[in-house]
């Protein structure tokens, strides 16, 4: 196995085009790009680096998800919580199941991991 070595993630236009996001919340809908990291030997698990254009829209990811802000800028609402400013640079951490609002002010760029939530 060898090491996949993603260069200048921040600013790297090698994103797949994905369309509007699935329940959008502004007029006109936030754009996604993205591009997923296949790990040989741990193909179940999910991770990549996501861009999103301004607006807002629900999450829909079930999963719980380890991100890290590598450039833009925005606010998340949990349902039933206060809201969370994030920026370029921050690392957010959600449990499985997180749902809320993600209001996007400024074109985020992030890598991402999903994980499944554990059965007890």
């Amino acid at each position: 196995m060898s090491i996949q070595h993603i260069p200048q993630t921040g600013d790297s236009a090698q994103l797949d085009e994905l369309g509007p996001v699935g329940i959008p919340l502004s007029d006109p809908a936030c754009t996604l790009r993205a591009s997923k990291i296949v790990i040989p030997g741990a193909e179940a698990t999910s991770a990549g680096i996501w861009e999103c254009t301004p607006g807002q829209f629900r999450r829909e990811v079930q999963e719980g998800e380890i991100m890290h802000i590598l450039a833009g800028s925005g606010t998340f609402t949990p349902d039933g919580q206060p809201p969370l400013q994030f920026r370029a640079g921050d690392t957010l951490a959600m449990p499985p199941g997180t749902q809320g609002v993600w209001h996007i002010h400024a074109t985020v760029r992030k890598l991402y991991v999903l994980a499944a939530a554990t059965s007890k």
